[in-house]
């Protein structure tokens, strides 16, 4: 019986060392690994743009007659806010740091913000006043939430504004003069990114200037042949801008 056992064991394991060596000649199944998640793209929001702009801006005016024939004195004929349309374009670049964004742009607009007053001297005569152009000179900082651009601006902006001197009587001109006027502006807007190139967006620019002193010849007055009067005029601009982004 003993050797009988020590048969049946021997023949057991040398089945087990066997079945040991074919599973070792086996091949090796492949290691499979998850595919790694994709990072999602951000977009890219540096490089040149070129686009156009639209909306309407609102003009506060406040004059104060100085001088009549150059003799000094003060007469107030107030502060008058009217508005009118605007349409221009701009161009820029920026620099894309993480989701910071900086940048530098120039916008130029054609305007009609006219306002007009009744003289408060002289029920008979009306102050006219037309922001005929704009250009603003500004350097952005904003931060980018993927398409999305939130953005801030400050610098420099020129206005092109024409003033008058009507006969209400008549409806005539007495008076005309044209000035080139520099001041501050600052804005704050959203743009969106619909397209590797193409933005939308809106935007709010504040644009102010210090007093400024200008001299009207009135040869059509009779006696009264100038007048010198301060200017000061504010301008808020509401507009919607479309942009192509050169590059991805």
């Amino acid at each position: 019986m003993k050797k009988i056992s020590l048969l049946t064991a021997a023949a057991v394991m040398s089945v087990a060392f066997t079945g040991i060596a074919k599973a070792a000649d086996l091949p090796q199944r492949p290691a499979y690994k998850a595919a790694p998640i994709a990072a999602p793209m951000m977009y890219n929001w540096s490089g040149f743009y070129l686009g156009i702009n639209g909306g309407y801006g609102w003009s506060n005016q406040c004059i104060d007659i100085t001088a009549i024939n150059g003799i000094g004195g003060v007469f107030a004929e107030g502060c008058n806010s009217k508005g009118g349309g605007i349409i221009g374009g701009q161009l820029g670049y920026r620099w894309q740091a993480g989701q910071l964004v900086y940048g530098l742009e120039a916008q130029g607009d054609w305007a009609n913000i006219r306002n007009t007053r009744i003289s408060a001297q002289d029920p008979t005569r009306t102050y006219k006043s037309t922001l005929a152009g704009l250009g603003l000179f500004t350097a952005q900082l904003g931060y980018a939430a993927n398409e999305a651009l939130f953005y801030v601006k400050g610098g420099g902006a020129v206005g092109s504004q024409d003033f008058a001197i009507i006969d209400n009587v008549s409806g005539t001109g007495l008076a005309f003069a044209n000035r080139t006027r520099w001041g501050g502006v600052v804005g704050v807007g959203f743009e969106y990114g619909f397209s590797p190139n193409w933005t939308a967006g809106i935007e709010y620019d504040y644009l102010w200037r210090v007093n400024e002193s200008n001299t009207f010849l009135t040869p059509s007055l009779g006696r009264i042949t100038s007048i010198t009067a301060n200017t000061k005029t504010d301008a808020s601009l509401l507009a919607l801008r479309l942009n192509y982004k050169f590059g991805y």
